[in-house]
Protein backbone atom coordinates (compact mmCIF):
# COMPACT_ATOMS: atom_id res chain seq x y z
CA UNK A 1 0.00 0.00 0.00
CA UNK A 2 2.67 2.78 1.22
CA UNK A 3 3.79 2.11 -3.51
CA UNK A 4 -0.10 3.20 -4.63
CA UNK A 5 -0.09 6.11 -1.85
CA UNK A 6 3.30 7.11 -2.70
CA UNK A 7 3.37 6.69 -6.46
CA UNK A 8 -0.30 8.66 -6.46
CA UNK A 9 1.45 11.90 -4.29
CA UNK A 10 4.42 12.22 -6.26
CA UNK A 11 2.58 12.37 -9.38
CA UNK A 12 0.17 14.99 -7.70
CA UNK A 13 3.15 17.24 -6.72
CA UNK A 14 4.58 16.86 -10.62
CA UNK A 15 0.98 18.19 -11.33
CA UNK A 16 0.95 20.81 -9.48
CA UNK A 17 4.21 21.65 -10.57
CA UNK A 18 6.02 23.63 -7.64
CA UNK A 19 9.48 22.52 -7.20
CA UNK A 20 9.47 23.89 -3.56
CA UNK A 21 6.37 20.85 -2.57
CA UNK A 22 8.06 17.80 -0.83
CA UNK A 23 5.78 14.38 -1.18
CA UNK A 24 4.10 12.85 1.83
CA UNK A 25 5.77 9.15 1.20
CA UNK A 26 3.57 7.52 3.58
CA UNK A 27 -0.33 7.24 5.29
CA UNK A 28 1.49 7.86 8.85
CA UNK A 29 3.45 11.26 8.20
CA UNK A 30 0.34 12.52 6.03
CA UNK A 31 -1.63 12.22 9.48
CA UNK A 32 0.98 13.68 11.62
CA UNK A 33 2.15 16.87 9.47
CA UNK A 34 -0.07 19.82 9.58
CA UNK A 35 1.13 23.67 8.99
CA UNK A 36 3.31 25.09 11.41
CA UNK A 37 4.54 21.66 12.32
CA UNK A 38 8.16 21.36 13.14
CA UNK A 39 10.15 18.96 11.20
CA UNK A 40 13.93 17.63 11.65
CA UNK A 41 16.37 17.18 9.04
CA UNK A 42 19.72 15.46 9.32
CA UNK A 43 22.37 16.50 6.49
CA UNK A 44 23.98 13.18 5.37
CA UNK A 45 27.94 12.76 5.82
CA UNK A 46 28.24 12.47 2.11
CA UNK A 47 27.27 14.46 -0.61
CA UNK A 48 25.87 12.49 -2.81
CA UNK A 49 22.32 11.78 -1.04
CA UNK A 50 20.20 13.49 1.25
CA UNK A 51 18.25 12.20 4.00
CA UNK A 52 14.42 12.36 4.64
CA UNK A 53 12.46 14.94 6.46
CA UNK A 54 12.04 13.42 9.98
CA UNK A 55 8.22 15.17 10.94
CA UNK A 56 8.35 16.06 14.80
CA UNK A 57 5.23 15.31 17.37
CA UNK A 58 4.93 19.32 17.65
CA UNK A 59 4.10 22.48 16.33
CA UNK A 60 5.87 25.67 16.56
CA UNK A 61 2.72 26.90 18.43
CA UNK A 62 4.24 24.59 21.32
CA UNK A 63 7.26 26.15 21.70
CA UNK A 64 5.75 29.87 21.14
CA UNK A 65 4.18 31.88 24.30
CA UNK A 66 1.05 31.66 24.35
CA UNK A 67 -1.46 34.80 22.88
CA UNK A 68 -4.97 36.44 22.55
CA UNK A 69 -4.08 37.03 18.90
CA UNK A 70 -4.88 34.63 16.45
CA UNK A 71 -3.04 34.09 13.59
CA UNK A 72 -4.66 35.50 10.18
CA UNK A 73 -6.66 32.94 7.73
CA UNK A 74 -4.61 30.92 5.36
CA UNK A 75 -5.19 31.52 1.53
CA UNK A 76 -7.01 28.38 -0.37
CA UNK A 77 -6.79 27.64 -3.32
CA UNK A 78 -9.42 24.24 -4.18
CA UNK A 79 -8.56 21.60 -6.79
CA UNK A 80 -9.33 18.79 -8.09
CA UNK A 81 -6.87 15.43 -9.49
CA UNK A 82 -7.63 12.55 -11.25
CA UNK A 83 -4.94 9.62 -12.08
CA UNK A 84 -6.65 6.66 -13.83
CA UNK A 85 -4.51 4.20 -15.68
CA UNK A 86 -6.00 1.69 -17.49
CA UNK A 87 -3.68 -0.40 -19.83
CA UNK A 88 -2.72 -3.93 -21.28
CA UNK A 89 0.52 -5.72 -21.82
CA UNK A 90 1.81 -9.09 -23.11
CA UNK A 91 5.22 -9.64 -21.40
CA UNK A 92 6.41 -12.52 -23.38
CA UNK A 93 9.25 -10.79 -24.92
CA UNK A 94 13.24 -11.61 -23.22
CA UNK A 95 14.93 -8.86 -21.61
CA UNK A 96 18.62 -10.97 -22.91
CA UNK A 97 18.99 -14.32 -24.68
CA UNK A 98 17.55 -16.86 -22.59
CA UNK A 99 15.83 -14.73 -19.75
CA UNK A 100 12.51 -16.49 -18.73
CA UNK A 101 12.13 -17.79 -22.34
CA UNK A 102 9.13 -20.07 -20.55
CA UNK A 103 7.05 -16.92 -19.70
CA UNK A 104 4.46 -15.87 -21.14
CA UNK A 105 1.65 -13.10 -19.93
CA UNK A 106 -1.06 -11.02 -20.91
CA UNK A 107 -1.64 -8.50 -17.80
CA UNK A 108 -4.85 -6.38 -17.60
CA UNK A 109 -3.80 -3.24 -14.92
CA UNK A 110 -5.86 -0.44 -13.61
CA UNK A 111 -4.75 2.15 -11.24
CA UNK A 112 -7.16 5.09 -10.28
CA UNK A 113 -7.66 8.03 -7.40
CA UNK A 114 -9.33 11.18 -7.69
CA UNK A 115 -8.06 13.58 -4.63
CA UNK A 116 -10.16 17.11 -3.89
CA UNK A 117 -7.60 18.63 -2.62
CA UNK A 118 -6.66 22.17 -1.56
CA UNK A 119 -3.33 24.23 -1.22
CA UNK A 120 -2.96 25.95 2.25
CA UNK A 121 -0.68 28.73 2.14
CA UNK A 122 0.31 30.89 4.81
CA UNK A 123 0.88 34.29 4.04
CA UNK A 124 3.64 36.67 5.17
CA UNK A 125 1.95 39.28 7.38
CA UNK A 126 1.30 35.74 9.82
CA UNK A 127 4.87 35.12 10.32
CA UNK A 128 5.79 39.06 11.34
CA UNK A 129 2.56 38.72 13.46
CA UNK A 130 3.86 35.45 15.04
CA UNK A 131 7.80 36.36 15.89
CA UNK A 132 6.19 39.39 18.19
CA UNK A 133 5.28 35.69 20.20
CA UNK A 134 8.60 35.06 21.99
CA UNK A 135 10.37 31.73 22.88
CA UNK A 136 8.78 30.04 26.16
CA UNK A 137 11.00 30.88 28.95
CA UNK A 138 11.96 27.76 30.16
CA UNK A 139 12.20 26.39 27.29
CA UNK A 140 9.92 23.22 26.39
CA UNK A 141 11.59 19.96 27.12
CA UNK A 142 11.58 18.83 23.07
CA UNK A 143 13.30 22.14 22.19
CA UNK A 144 16.53 21.72 25.11
CA UNK A 145 16.70 17.88 23.68
CA UNK A 146 17.44 19.15 20.11
CA UNK A 147 19.58 22.15 21.48
CA UNK A 148 21.64 19.53 23.06
CA UNK A 149 22.22 18.21 19.96
CA UNK A 150 22.54 20.48 17.40
CA UNK A 151 19.77 19.71 15.64
CA UNK A 152 18.33 21.65 11.95
CA UNK A 153 15.04 22.27 12.92
CA UNK A 154 11.96 23.41 9.86
CA UNK A 155 8.50 24.63 10.17
CA UNK A 156 5.94 23.76 8.00
CA UNK A 157 4.78 26.91 5.98
CA UNK A 158 2.34 25.45 3.12
CA UNK A 159 0.37 21.82 2.32
CA UNK A 160 -1.39 20.19 0.01
CA UNK A 161 -4.38 18.49 2.28
CA UNK A 162 -7.58 16.31 1.37
CA UNK A 163 -10.92 18.11 1.33
CA UNK A 164 -12.59 15.04 0.91
CA UNK A 165 -11.22 11.23 1.86
CA UNK A 166 -10.70 9.36 -0.89
CA UNK A 167 -9.85 5.62 -2.28
CA UNK A 168 -6.91 4.79 -4.27
CA UNK A 169 -7.35 1.64 -5.83
CA UNK A 170 -4.73 -1.18 -7.82
CA UNK A 171 -6.04 -3.66 -9.83
CA UNK A 172 -4.42 -6.09 -12.19
CA UNK A 173 -6.16 -9.03 -13.82
CA UNK A 174 -3.05 -11.42 -15.72
CA UNK A 175 -3.09 -14.99 -17.62
CA UNK A 176 -0.11 -16.71 -16.96
CA UNK A 177 1.01 -19.49 -19.19
CA UNK A 178 4.30 -21.01 -18.16
CA UNK A 179 5.77 -20.93 -15.12
CA UNK A 180 7.04 -17.85 -13.15
CA UNK A 181 7.58 -16.31 -10.16
CA UNK A 182 7.49 -12.29 -9.50
CA UNK A 183 7.72 -9.01 -6.80
CA UNK A 184 4.98 -6.48 -7.89
CA UNK A 185 4.53 -3.77 -5.17
CA UNK A 186 5.97 -6.08 -2.08
CA UNK A 187 3.38 -9.03 -3.08
CA UNK A 188 5.13 -12.07 -4.70
CA UNK A 189 3.08 -14.16 -7.21
CA UNK A 190 3.57 -17.50 -8.39
CA UNK A 191 1.91 -19.47 -10.99
CA UNK A 192 2.07 -22.68 -12.59
CA UNK A 193 0.28 -23.66 -15.37
CA UNK A 194 -2.16 -21.72 -17.46
CA UNK A 195 -3.93 -19.51 -14.68
CA UNK A 196 -5.95 -16.33 -13.72
CA UNK A 197 -4.55 -14.02 -11.28
CA UNK A 198 -6.37 -11.03 -9.81
CA UNK A 199 -4.92 -8.74 -7.74
CA UNK A 200 -6.60 -5.80 -5.96
CA UNK A 201 -5.97 -3.10 -3.76
CA UNK A 202 -7.73 -0.80 -2.17
CA UNK A 203 -6.15 2.33 0.26
CA UNK A 204 -8.66 4.87 2.01
CA UNK A 205 -6.85 8.52 2.77
CA UNK A 206 -9.15 10.54 5.24
CA UNK A 207 -10.15 13.94 4.75
CA UNK A 208 -7.19 16.31 5.91
CA UNK A 209 -4.64 14.21 5.17
CA UNK A 210 -1.75 15.95 3.89
CA UNK A 211 -0.37 15.16 0.83
CA UNK A 212 2.86 17.51 0.43
CA UNK A 213 4.10 20.17 2.40
CA UNK A 214 6.66 23.43 1.97
CA UNK A 215 8.97 24.08 4.24
CA UNK A 216 11.72 27.20 5.98
CA UNK A 217 14.48 26.94 8.07
CA UNK A 218 14.00 27.85 11.41
CA UNK A 219 16.26 29.60 13.41
CA UNK A 220 16.47 30.85 17.16
CA UNK A 221 18.41 33.67 18.93
CA UNK A 222 18.23 33.74 22.74
CA UNK A 223 14.34 33.93 22.74
CA UNK A 224 13.68 35.41 19.61
CA UNK A 225 13.32 33.80 16.36
CA UNK A 226 12.78 33.81 12.77
CA UNK A 227 12.43 31.70 9.49
CA UNK A 228 14.34 31.79 6.24
CA UNK A 229 11.95 32.92 3.89
CA UNK A 230 14.80 32.60 0.86
CA UNK A 231 17.65 31.11 2.07
CA UNK A 232 17.72 27.19 2.79
CA UNK A 233 20.34 25.65 5.14
CA UNK A 234 22.24 28.62 5.03
CA UNK A 235 22.24 28.67 9.44
CA UNK A 236 22.27 26.74 12.19
CA UNK A 237 18.68 26.56 14.23
CA UNK A 238 21.02 26.92 17.13
CA UNK A 239 23.83 29.05 16.56
CA UNK A 240 26.84 27.86 18.46
CA UNK A 241 27.34 30.82 19.71
CA UNK A 242 24.20 30.45 21.25
CA UNK A 243 24.34 26.99 22.16
CA UNK A 244 24.10 26.90 25.69
CA UNK A 245 25.61 23.76 27.07
CA UNK A 246 29.00 22.70 26.29
CA UNK A 247 27.73 19.21 26.04
CA UNK A 248 25.84 20.01 22.81
CA UNK A 249 28.90 21.81 21.41
CA UNK A 250 30.93 18.78 22.11
CA UNK A 251 28.44 16.32 21.03
CA UNK A 252 28.02 18.23 17.25
CA UNK A 253 32.01 17.98 17.09
CA UNK A 254 32.40 14.49 17.80
CA UNK A 255 29.22 13.51 15.98
CA UNK A 256 30.40 11.72 12.41
CA UNK A 257 33.88 12.69 13.22
CA UNK A 258 35.57 10.16 10.96
CA UNK A 259 33.38 11.85 8.04
CA UNK A 260 34.99 14.90 7.83
CA UNK A 261 38.05 13.59 7.84
CA UNK A 262 38.25 14.89 4.27
CA UNK A 263 38.16 18.15 3.05
CA UNK A 264 34.80 20.07 4.18
CA UNK A 265 32.93 21.14 1.43
CA UNK A 266 29.11 22.49 0.74
CA UNK A 267 26.72 19.66 0.78
CA UNK A 268 24.57 20.94 -2.85
CA UNK A 269 24.54 19.71 -6.22
CA UNK A 270 28.38 19.41 -7.18
CA UNK A 271 28.63 20.31 -10.37
CA UNK A 272 32.98 19.26 -10.71
CA UNK A 273 32.24 16.16 -8.69
CA UNK A 274 31.80 13.15 -11.08
CA UNK A 275 31.23 9.26 -10.78
CA UNK A 276 34.84 8.65 -9.75
CA UNK A 277 34.46 11.19 -7.03
CA UNK A 278 31.47 8.76 -5.51
CA UNK A 279 33.36 5.49 -6.26
CA UNK A 280 36.47 6.33 -4.50
CA UNK A 281 34.09 7.53 -1.25
CA UNK A 282 32.05 4.13 -1.15
CA UNK A 283 35.43 2.18 -1.89
CA UNK A 284 36.73 3.68 1.34
CA UNK A 285 34.05 2.30 3.32
CA UNK A 286 34.19 -1.01 1.39
CA UNK A 287 38.09 -1.32 2.73
CA UNK A 288 36.69 -0.37 6.21
CA UNK A 289 34.46 -3.00 6.07
CA UNK A 290 37.38 -5.57 5.50
CA UNK A 291 38.66 -4.22 8.91
CA UNK A 292 36.08 -5.75 10.37
CA UNK A 293 35.89 -9.56 11.62
CA UNK A 294 33.38 -12.14 10.47
CA UNK A 295 31.88 -12.41 13.15
CA UNK A 296 30.79 -8.68 13.46
CA UNK A 297 30.10 -8.31 9.79
CA UNK A 298 27.77 -10.73 10.29
CA UNK A 299 25.92 -9.63 13.42
CA UNK A 300 25.59 -6.20 11.34
CA UNK A 301 24.14 -7.68 7.88
CA UNK A 302 21.76 -9.96 10.02
CA UNK A 303 20.76 -6.93 11.64
CA UNK A 304 20.08 -4.92 8.62
CA UNK A 305 18.36 -7.12 7.03
CA UNK A 306 15.92 -7.68 9.89
CA UNK A 307 14.73 -4.24 10.32
CA UNK A 308 14.50 -3.28 6.43
CA UNK A 309 10.87 -2.36 6.60
CA UNK A 310 10.96 -1.31 9.81
CA UNK A 311 12.26 2.71 9.33
CA UNK A 312 11.68 3.48 13.03
CA UNK A 313 14.19 1.07 13.91
CA UNK A 314 16.69 2.08 11.43
CA UNK A 315 16.69 5.58 12.88
CA UNK A 316 16.16 4.24 15.86
CA UNK A 317 19.92 2.91 15.61
CA UNK A 318 21.02 5.79 13.84
CA UNK A 319 20.29 7.92 16.71
CA UNK A 320 21.71 5.87 19.26
CA UNK A 321 25.18 5.66 17.20
CA UNK A 322 25.50 9.59 17.27
CA UNK A 323 24.95 9.83 20.67
CA UNK A 324 28.78 9.92 22.91
CA UNK A 325 29.26 8.07 24.90
CA UNK A 326 27.58 5.38 23.15
CA UNK A 327 26.35 3.59 26.14
CA UNK A 328 22.37 2.94 25.19
CA UNK A 329 19.83 0.49 25.03
CA UNK A 330 18.13 -0.67 22.17
CA UNK A 331 15.82 -3.66 21.63
CA UNK A 332 15.69 -6.43 18.66
CA UNK A 333 17.82 -6.50 16.23
CA UNK A 334 19.47 -2.90 16.46
CA UNK A 335 20.08 -3.66 19.85
CA UNK A 336 22.08 -6.76 18.72
CA UNK A 337 24.54 -4.21 16.56
CA UNK A 338 24.55 -2.45 19.49
CA UNK A 339 25.63 -4.96 21.68
CA UNK A 340 28.25 -5.73 19.24
CA UNK A 341 29.77 -2.23 18.93
CA UNK A 342 29.42 -2.19 23.07
CA UNK A 343 31.38 -5.02 23.97
CA UNK A 344 35.42 -3.38 23.65
CA UNK A 345 36.73 0.43 23.00
CA UNK A 346 37.81 -0.34 19.46
CA UNK A 347 35.35 0.55 18.19
CA UNK A 348 36.01 4.27 19.41
CA UNK A 349 39.14 4.18 16.48
CA UNK A 350 38.66 1.63 14.23
CA UNK A 351 35.58 3.46 12.68
CA UNK A 352 33.19 0.62 12.58
CA UNK A 353 30.49 2.66 14.40
CA UNK A 354 30.84 5.64 11.84
CA UNK A 355 30.74 2.76 8.84
CA UNK A 356 27.61 1.50 10.24
CA UNK A 357 26.13 4.91 10.40
CA UNK A 358 27.02 5.78 6.74
CA UNK A 359 25.57 2.38 6.03
CA UNK A 360 22.37 3.37 7.94
CA UNK A 361 22.12 7.10 6.13
CA UNK A 362 22.75 5.80 2.58
CA UNK A 363 19.65 2.79 3.57
CA UNK A 364 17.64 5.97 4.73
CA UNK A 365 17.97 7.60 1.59
CA UNK A 366 16.47 5.06 0.11
CA UNK A 367 12.41 4.42 0.21
CA UNK A 368 10.27 2.17 2.45
CA UNK A 369 9.71 0.19 -1.28
CA UNK A 370 13.46 -0.37 -2.22
CA UNK A 371 14.12 -1.09 1.80
CA UNK A 372 11.50 -3.75 1.35
CA UNK A 373 13.32 -4.78 -2.06
CA UNK A 374 16.28 -4.73 -0.64
CA UNK A 375 15.62 -7.81 1.90
CA UNK A 376 15.19 -10.17 -0.52
CA UNK A 377 18.08 -9.01 -2.76
CA UNK A 378 20.34 -9.78 0.08
CA UNK A 379 18.61 -13.38 0.95
CA UNK A 380 18.75 -14.08 -2.48
CA UNK A 381 22.95 -13.04 -2.65
CA UNK A 382 22.11 -10.79 -5.97
CA UNK A 383 23.88 -7.68 -4.18
CA UNK A 384 26.92 -8.08 -6.71
CA UNK A 385 24.60 -8.02 -9.74
CA UNK A 386 22.62 -5.08 -8.83
CA UNK A 387 25.36 -3.47 -7.77
CA UNK A 388 27.45 -3.89 -11.41
CA UNK A 389 24.29 -3.00 -12.96
CA UNK A 390 23.97 0.29 -10.67
CA UNK A 391 27.49 1.71 -11.72
CA UNK A 392 26.86 0.40 -15.64
CA UNK A 393 23.93 3.06 -14.85
CA UNK A 394 25.80 5.50 -12.71
CA UNK A 395 29.58 6.19 -14.63
CA UNK A 396 28.53 7.16 -17.90
CA UNK A 397 25.40 9.29 -17.18
CA UNK A 398 26.54 10.71 -14.04
CA UNK A 399 27.40 14.12 -15.22
CA UNK A 400 24.68 14.45 -17.81
CA UNK A 401 22.15 17.11 -16.07
CA UNK A 402 19.28 16.53 -18.44
CA UNK A 403 17.17 13.26 -19.66
CA UNK A 404 19.03 11.13 -21.91
CA UNK A 405 18.22 7.68 -23.39
CA UNK A 406 20.64 4.31 -22.61
CA UNK A 407 20.27 0.88 -22.95
CA UNK A 408 21.06 -1.20 -19.91
CA UNK A 409 23.94 -3.97 -20.66
CA UNK A 410 22.58 -6.93 -21.05
CA UNK A 411 25.66 -9.18 -19.89
CA UNK A 412 24.41 -7.89 -16.64
CA UNK A 413 21.03 -8.46 -16.75
CA UNK A 414 21.35 -11.77 -17.97
CA UNK A 415 22.85 -13.11 -14.09
CA UNK A 416 19.78 -11.93 -12.58
CA UNK A 417 17.13 -13.71 -14.33
CA UNK A 418 12.92 -14.31 -13.25
CA UNK A 419 12.32 -12.85 -10.04
CA UNK A 420 15.43 -11.42 -8.88
CA UNK A 421 15.32 -9.07 -12.27
CA UNK A 422 11.73 -8.21 -11.18
CA UNK A 423 13.33 -6.70 -8.11
CA UNK A 424 16.09 -4.89 -9.31
CA UNK A 425 13.85 -3.55 -11.89
CA UNK A 426 11.34 -2.00 -9.29
CA UNK A 427 14.53 -0.71 -7.26
CA UNK A 428 15.81 1.34 -10.25
CA UNK A 429 12.29 2.35 -10.90
CA UNK A 430 12.24 3.59 -7.14
CA UNK A 431 15.01 5.50 -8.11
CA UNK A 432 13.29 7.72 -10.95
CA UNK A 433 14.31 5.98 -13.68
CA UNK A 434 11.55 5.15 -16.55
CA UNK A 435 12.00 1.10 -16.18
CA UNK A 436 9.78 -1.65 -18.37
CA UNK A 437 10.41 -5.28 -16.96
CA UNK A 438 10.99 -6.66 -20.43
CA UNK A 439 12.75 -3.78 -22.08
CA UNK A 440 16.55 -3.09 -21.45
CA UNK A 441 16.05 0.40 -22.62
CA UNK A 442 15.37 3.42 -20.16
CA UNK A 443 15.68 7.47 -19.60
CA UNK A 444 18.48 9.05 -17.39
CA UNK A 445 16.76 11.49 -15.32
CA UNK A 446 19.03 14.03 -13.46
CA UNK A 447 16.38 13.57 -10.25
CA UNK A 448 17.44 9.71 -9.81
CA UNK A 449 20.88 10.50 -9.18
CA UNK A 450 20.78 11.28 -5.27
CA UNK A 451 18.51 7.71 -4.44
CA UNK A 452 20.84 5.80 -7.70
CA UNK A 453 24.08 6.90 -5.64
CA UNK A 454 22.33 5.90 -2.24
CA UNK A 455 21.73 2.69 -3.55
CA UNK A 456 24.76 2.15 -4.83
CA UNK A 457 26.87 2.91 -1.64
CA UNK A 458 24.01 0.56 0.14
CA UNK A 459 24.62 -2.18 -2.22
CA UNK A 460 28.53 -2.08 -1.89
CA UNK A 461 28.76 -2.33 1.38
CA UNK A 462 25.99 -4.48 2.08
CA UNK A 463 28.67 -6.97 -0.25
CA UNK A 464 31.46 -6.26 1.59
CA UNK A 465 29.22 -7.55 4.85
CA UNK A 466 27.48 -10.14 3.05
CA UNK A 467 30.83 -12.19 2.05
CA UNK A 468 31.08 -13.17 5.88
Amino acid sequence: MPSMFESTVKKLVREIGDKELRPVTDVLNANKIHRFSLIWRKKATSMFWQLPDVPLDVSLMDMLEQSVTVPDAPLEVPDEFTDKVDRKQHAGANVNAGAEASISEGTTKYQGSSLNYKIVSTPYKTWTDLQKRKVMDPEPPFLKQCRRTAKKLYVVTDVVELRDSCVMEDRSTGDVLGKMSFIHTFLKVKAEGGALKVREKKLTVAKGSVMAYKRKQLVLKKNSWDILHVADDEEETFPKAETNSWVGNLISLLVGREFFIEPIRRIQEPFLLDFKDLHEEVSRKVRAVDQLSKDFKDVVFSGILAMLGDREALQDLMDMLEQEPLNGHLNGPGGTVLNELQKGSSYAWNGSKYLILYLLEAIMALSDIQHRLLAPSMEKKILSQQRDLVRSILEPNFKYPWSIPFTLKPELLEPLQGEGLAITYALLDECGLKMELHSPRSTWDLGAKKPLSALYGTLCVLQQLAEA
